[in-house]
């Protein structure tokens, strides 16, 4: 599994919000998060909740493989998660224990691509 690299994270972080043309301050309002807090994840000087992570990634409106890789890594496991179509519902592939499955091994087949 890869290690987190906080001051990439913090430095695409910045970077996504400099294109917006928003301030530190626009993008702690939209997040509910201090701008001394934002600062210190842009450095990387400070580990962010997953609750904050994620709100960051909506107020970006990025993915979260982009903020934390730099790119999106797509999988065949990630873009075949719903199934063959045209399979009713209540079929095993359609099946919500089923689906949960499928997305386990995708998340695991992502972390292990390191």
């Amino acid at each position: 599994m890869r290690e987190l690299d906080y001051l990439g994270i913090g430095m695409r972080i910045r970077e996504i919000r400099k294109t917006k043309g928003w301030s530190q301050d626009d993008l702690a309002r939209k997040c509910g998060i201090s701008m001394s807090f934002l600062g210190h994840i842009e450095r990387g000087t400070r580990i962010m909740s997953l609750e904050t992570f994620v709100g960051i990634c909506g107020a970006l409106e990025v993915d979260a493989d982009e903020l934390l890789w730099g790119k999106i890594h797509p999988s065949e496991a990630v873009l075949d998660l719903w199934g063959t179509p045209g399979k009713g519902q209540g079929s095993r592939e359609t099946d919500g224990y089923s689906m949960y499955i499928r997305i386990m091994k995708s998340v695991a087949e992502i972390m292990n691509e390191a």
